[in-house]
């Protein structure tokens, strides 16, 4: 799988991700292959390194103004969700029917992971196998 850090429009559905838009073309959702949510990697941040007794670095901003046990909220917010669809991008016709035949360039399909951030409602293509 390719690693990708592109910022995506996406239409959503009851399930998830239907259509996305990237680098110009718009994807439609045929399956979702994965759903997971994925947490920010809090335990390296300044408080977890104080609790376990880790040296931390000195200066990092914003935590030395923290009362002694506290965490900062935006460590333990930091989650993303994320799906792995399948997508094609063949012709649409106005029925919405796929248009294009079996192969060809304009039929193509592939396997692609779709990230939420919930801090700033962003999205972003992080992954892609076509």
């Amino acid at each position: 799988m390719r690693r990708y850090d592109d910022p995506v429009e996406v239409r959503q559905g009851g399930d998830g991700p239907e259509q996305f838009l990237w680098r110009g073309r718009l994807w439609k959702v045929r399956s979702v292959l994965a759903h997971w949510v994925e947490t920010g990697p809090w335990w390296q941040g300044a408080p977890a390194r104080a609790v376990i007794g880790s040296d931390e670095p000195p200066g990092e901003p914003g935590v030395d103004d923290l009362p002694t046990g506290v965490v900062p909220i935006g460590d333990l917010m930091a989650e993303r969700e994320l799906w792995r669809v399948e997508a094609g991008r063949g012709l649409v016709d106005l029925d919405g029917h796929d248009g294009g035949s079996s192969g060809s360039p304009a039929d193509r399909s592939g396997v692609f992971d779709l990230s939420l951030d919930w801090s700033d409602g962003r999205w972003q293509l992080v992954g892609c196998v076509d």
